[in-house]
Order: structure tokens, then sequence, then C-alpha cells
């Protein structure tokens, strides 16, 4: 068995009966762009002229509408810009969901009521977040490894751990963005299996983990209480990425789908569990804690090129198909949780599943396993393992060409509209106008304006 644990649940071979009740419970809470639509109707934009509004054209074009039983979301009209033969004709813009099998005869029937008649049609697409306080609703669990229900996991049965897992379950869901990330006071059994843990992986660190991840975890160690007899609070994590990244943790209940834990990445917000594995398996748990999170992802979300690439995928993640959202929690799978990268001439450990596991960290590094490189077309689509050690590990050149990789492959897949994500009020916006492409670029331009000038100053 596997002694790692992983931030998203296993898309590839997960065909468990949480899964599917969480995928249904996602589906009847997401539905298109803008709000829940009943399936099998379309959203179209519509524009038109009608002429001598003083007559009948407005009420024959209002029958339409009618006759298809079509629902209006928004009507606007308009003085008509450009009348013909007639000076009270009307420009008109609606927003309005029909059945999919009524739309061209909707189209049609305009037409012969009006001029000018254009229209597109709003694909559907998934909910996702737009402001980081849209996270609250993100926190859909996958339950296949909850120790209430998988006979297989160390605290089954144990009455007492179930009652401590309670506690902090309810920490994640009464937790709202903005709050102060909770306090937890651990017990000492709890810290006891936390120095296990951290005394065995930091033997392994100088010779098996990369440089940006030795620096951080010794900053780590410097500034925010990381050391044997102390588990970290999340508060204090959160502090010392924001000052160094941007990134900020957020408490999570447990093990989280793919997409609502990918869309926080998009934030750069990081859903950590505050609970730690069972005391009878310190070395083993088969979902993640706060040792795969302390100990495996934070010191890498400390460094700007990994920071970067992690809010690429989550960025990429927003508005995907499940099919896209399978290949990039498998994409994430093989890089933040059990990527290797060279280094002066070495293969280290960037990952955190591997970063917290010492057994496959040992194993990953040793002659066993199988290298491939790093190659996102091939990387999304190949199977992997939840519950054992990796046959095959992807090894990047380095961050900065992962990272480059990776924007390319994002850049290749199909969304019906594109987003920009404004650091400033930490939300995306979706860039459906020239007016948001033109405001967007402007703030680029006053920052390229101020590195044109302090590159003045330095020469």
């Amino acid at each position: 068995m596997k002694t790692d644990l992983v931030g998203i649940s296993g898309q590839k071979e997960d065909t468990s009966k949480e899964k599917k009740m969480h995928g249904t419970e996602s589906l009847n809470r997401r539905g298109s762009l803008n709000s829940n639509r009943e399936e099998g109707r379309a959203t179209l934009i519509l524009t038109l002229t009608l002429c001598n509004v003083r007559k009948t054209e407005l009420s024959r074009a209002a029958k339409v509408f009618e006759m298809l039983e079509t629902q209006i979301h928004h009507f606007e009209t308009r003085g008509a810009q450009k009348p013909k033969n007639s000076a009270d004709g009307l420009d008109i813009f609606v927003e309005c969901e029909v059945h999919s099998a009524d739309v061209s005869i909707l189209i049609t029937s305009l037409k012969r009521v009006a001029e000018d008649v254009k229209t597109s049609r709003e694909d559907k697409v998934p909910w996702f977040p737009r402001k980081i306080q849209d996270l609250d609703k993100c926190h859909h669990l996958i339950t296949k490894y909850d120790p209430s229900l998988d006979h297989g996991h160390p605290g089954f049965a144990d009455l007492e751990y179930m009652k401590r897992r309670a506690f902090f379950a309810d920490l994640a869901f009464n937790y709202r963005a903005g709050d102060p990330l909770p306090h937890v006071e651990y017990t000492a059994q709890e810290t006891a299996t936390w120095r296990e843990v951290y005394r065995k992986l930091s033997s392994l660190y100088p010779t098996h983990a990369c440089t940006q991840y030795l620096d951080a975890f010794q900053q780590l160690e410097k500034y925010c209480g990381y050391q044997e007899d102390n588990i970290p609070q999340l508060q204090d994590v959160s502090r010392f990425l924001k000052e160094r990244t941007g990134f900020q943790m957020r408490p999570a209940a447990g093990l989280l789908s793919a997409r609502d834990f990918l869309a926080s990445l998009a934030f750069r917000v990081f859903q950590s569990t505050q609970y730690i594995r069972h005391f009878s398996s310190p070395m083993h748990s088969p979902e993640p804690d706060c040792c795969h999170e302390l100990l495996g992802h934070v010191p890498m979300l400390a460094d700007k090129e990994f920071a970067q690439f992690s809010q690429d995928i989550g960025l990429a993640s927003l508005g995907s198909s499940e099919a896209e959202i399978e290949k990039l929690a498998t994409l994430y799978w093989f890089t933040v949780e059990f990527g290797l990268c060279k280094q002066n001439g070495s293969i280290k450990a960037y990952g955190a599943g591997l970063l917290s596991s010492y057994g496959e960290l040992m194993y990953a590094l040793s002659n066993k396993p199988e290298y491939k490189p790093f190659d996102p077309e091939v990387t999304a689509v190949h199977p992997y393992q939840d519950q054992a050690f990796q046959p095959v590990y992807f090894v990047a050149e380095n961050l900065e060409d992962a990272k480059a990789k990776l924007q390319n492959y994002m850049m290749k897949i199909k969304k019906p509209f594109s987003l920009h994500y404004d650091p400033f009020t930490c939300s995306i916006e979706v860039m459906n106008t020239p007016q948001k492409v033109k405001r967007a670029l402007c703030q680029m331009k006053e920052e390229l304006k101020n590195l044109c000038l302090a590159l003045e100053n330095l020469s």
C-alpha cells in the first residue's frame, strides 16, 4: 500500500458509488454560465430592429416569444439607429431561453416581423466561481476514503477518532471567505503522530527534495513553527505564503472533488485539511491530512514559479468539461502530486505526494520505476495508481519548462469564452466584450511602463 496522500480525487479509475453521487449533486448545483438551466433548453442573445412600432410589429414580435414559451431574462430597447421608412423604429436586445428544438423556429418567426435579426447562442458550461467568496460553495467531498465508510481505513470503527474528524469537518463547513482561519489545539497523540512523520521525512529531504522545496522548508522552520513537536497552524502558514506568492490557505473537510479543488487554485487558494491521520498508521493514510498538506504542498507553494504553475491549472479548470477536468486532474497528479525534475545532473522530487511519503519518495528516486519526459499531451491521459506506488513518473527539465509546456497545453482547451484573473479584486472576469479586453490591456500597459522605467533607472 502506498504511504502518500493526495489533494484531489482520482478521476481516472474511480467508479465508486460515491463518485456517482457527487457527480449528480454537482450537476444539480451547477447549471449554465449564468444560472441553473433546465436540460434541453438554450440561452440566446438576440438583436433585431422593429419598424412602425406604433402599428402591429411589436405585438407580433411579442406573440412569437409567447407562442414558443420563451423565458425572457433581459429585454432592452432604444430608438433605431437606421430606421427604414419610419421615424418610430426600435432596436431591441433580448436575452432569452427557449427549448433547443425551437431555436430555429424562433429565429425564422422573428425574421418575418423584424429587420436585421442577429443571434448568438450561449453554450452551457458547468458553474464556476467568479470571486473568491464563491469558494464557499466549492466543498463537495469524495467519500470513498471516509473513515466511517471505508473498512480499510486505519480509523474505521474508532469512535473517538471519528468524533474528532467530525469536529474538523464542522470547522471547514462553517468557514466563510474572510473569516479568521480556525486555530486548533492538537492533542498529545496527534502531535506524537506528527513528530514521527516529520522526523522520518525531514531526514530524506536534503538528498531527495528539489532546491525550491529545501529553501522554503528552511524558512518555514524559521518563521512558521515547523518542528517535530509542533503542528503548524493554518493562519501562520497562510500569512507566510501570502507574503511570498499570494497563496492563502482555506480549511477543507476532506478529499474534495477535482473540480472544486482545482477551482480554488485559480484564486491562489489552497484548500487544506486540518485533521491528522490515525495514530495506528503514522506512515500511511489513504486520504489527505495535515501531514500531506503542510509537509508536501506548502513548501512548494512558497516558490513563485510553482505557485504560478498551480494557479494556471486552476484557471484552466474553470468552466471546463468533465473530460477536460479529468485530464487536468491527471496532469495535477503527475506534477503537483508526483512530479520529478532535473537539477544539477540529478533527479529530485517536487510533488507533494512524494514529499509527504517516506516509502514512495525513496522508491521514486531508486532504479525501480520508469521515467518519462514531461509532456502534457501524454501525461494528461496516462493511467495512474491511487493506492500503490506509481510505476511511471514524469520528469520535467525544470519547473519553468514544465510551466511553459502546461501553458501551451491549456491554450488548446476549447471553451466558448475567455477568462481573466484580476489579482486586485481576486475575481474572475469573463472576457466577452471588447471593452473588457481593452481594460485588461490598459492595466498591462501600465505595468509594462513601470517595468520599462525600472530598467532605465538600472541602466
